[in-house]
C-alpha cells in the first residue's frame, strides 16, 4: 500500500469525485451532457464519448487537489489515457489526486428488500491490473430498499467477502450498500445496517484497511461512530439522486463525512460548454461540494 496515497485521503481536506459511470448508467450521463443517444453507434462510441467527458473534467485546470482528494474510476477509464498517461498516473503524478477503481458487475434483481452485487468472476484480475496501474482502492456498491433484516445482512456479508479478496490483494475497499433516498423507512434501514456493520468490523482484522461509502443518514452523524474501529479510514455519501444543493445541505450536517458524488458534480456541464464556461460550471460544483464536505 501506497502511504504517501493513505495520508491524502485519511487527512487532506478535500472531496472524491465519482466518475465511474457504467455502462448501465453512461448513456443517461452523456444524454445530461448533451450528447443525445443518436449521436452515436453501440457501445465502443458511447465509452469513447464518456471518456472524452471524464478527460475534460479531469484536465480542467478547476479539478486540482486544493479541493479534490480521489477519484472513482470505471475499468475502462483506467485502462485509457489521458494526455499519453494511464488515467490513474496523469491523476496522481499531475494533479496528486488518489485513484479508486469501481470493481462491481452491477446489481442482481430485487429480493429481500435489497439488491446483492452480481457476482465477480474477474476480481482477481482487476485487482492485479489496478495494481500495476497504481490505483489505490476499489469500491463496490449495493442497494438496500427496505428495512428487510435478512436482505441487509446479506448485503454487508457480501461486501465484506468481497473487501477480505480486495485487501489481500493490497488495495483499500470503498464498501457502498446505498439505502435509496426513496425508501419509506429508510431511518430504519439505516439502524440495520449500522448494526450489522459494527458486527462485521468486531470480526475483522483491524489492520485489513477499509472505507464506507453511504447514502446520507436522516439521522446526522449516524455513522460517526464507526470511527472508533482503527481500520476504517473514511467515510463518504454519496448524493444518491438528490440534486447538488440538496445533497450538499444534507452532507454538511455530518462531521468527518465528505462527498464522493458523481450526478450532483456533473449536472452542470455541457459538452457544448467553452473552455471559459465548462470550467465556470464545474468550479461552482466543486467549491459546494468541498464546502459541504469541511
Amino acid at each position: 500500500m501506497d502511504n504517501l496515497k493513505l495520508e491524502v485521503i485519511k487527512n487532506r481536506k478535500g472531496f472524491i469525485a465519482a466518475l465511474d459511470q457504467s455502462g448501465g448508467s453512461s448513456a443517461k450521463t452523456l444524454e445530461r451532457y448533451g450528447v443525445p443517444a443518436n449521436s452515436y453507434n453501440g457501445e465502443e462510441e458511447m465509452f469513447n464519448l464518456i471518456h472524452e467527458m471524464r478527460k475534460r473534467v479531469f484536465t480542467s485546470k478547476v479539478f486540482n487537489s486544493e479541493r479534490i482528494v480521489g477519484s472513482i474510476l470505471f475499468y475502462k477509464t483506467m485502462m485509457s489515457k489521458v494526455n499519453d498517461k494511464f488515467t490513474a498516473d496523469y491523476l496522481w503524478d499531475e494533479k496528486n489526486i488518489v485513484s479508486f477503481l469501481k470493481v462491481d458487475k452491477g446489481l442482481e434483481e430485487e429480493a429481500d428488500g435489497v439488491k446483492l452485487m452480481k457476482d465477480i468472476p474477474d476480481l482477481a484480475e482487476q485487482l492485479e491490473e489496478a495494481n500495476q496501474k497504481h490505483v489505490f482502492g476499489t469500491k463496490m456498491r449495493s442497494v438496500i430498499y427496505s428495512a428487510n433484516e435478512e436482505g441487509i445482512e446479506k448485503i454487508v456479508k457480501q461486501q465484506f467477502d468481497f473487501a477480505k479478496q480486495i485487501c489481500d490483494a493490497g488495495l483499500v475497499p470503498i464498501i457502498e450498500p446505498e439505502v435509496d433516498i426513496n425508501a419509506p423507512d429508510k431511518a430504519r434501514c439505516e439502524e440495520i445496517l449500522k448494526a450489522k456493520i459494527e458486527e462485521e468490523l468486531k470480526a475483522w482484522n483491524q489492520d485489513d484497511l477499509i472505507m464506507f461509502k453511504f447514502t446520507i443518514p436522516t439521522e446526522a452523524n449516524k455513522y460517526l461512530s464507526l470511527y472508533d474501529f482503527p481500520c476504517v479510514v473514511k467515510i463518504v455519501a454519496l448524493s444518491g439522486g438528490y440534486d447538488i444543493d440538496t445533497a450538499c445541505e444534507y452532507l454538511s450536517k455530518n462531521t468527518n463525512m465528505i462527498a464522493s458524488f458523481s450526478r450532483a458534480l456533473l449536472e452542470d456541464l455541457n459538452a457544448n460548454q467553452s473552455n471559459e464556461e465548462f470550467d465556470s460550471c464545474l468550479n461552482n460544483a466543486i467549491q459546494k461540494i468541498y464546502n459541504a464536505s469541511l
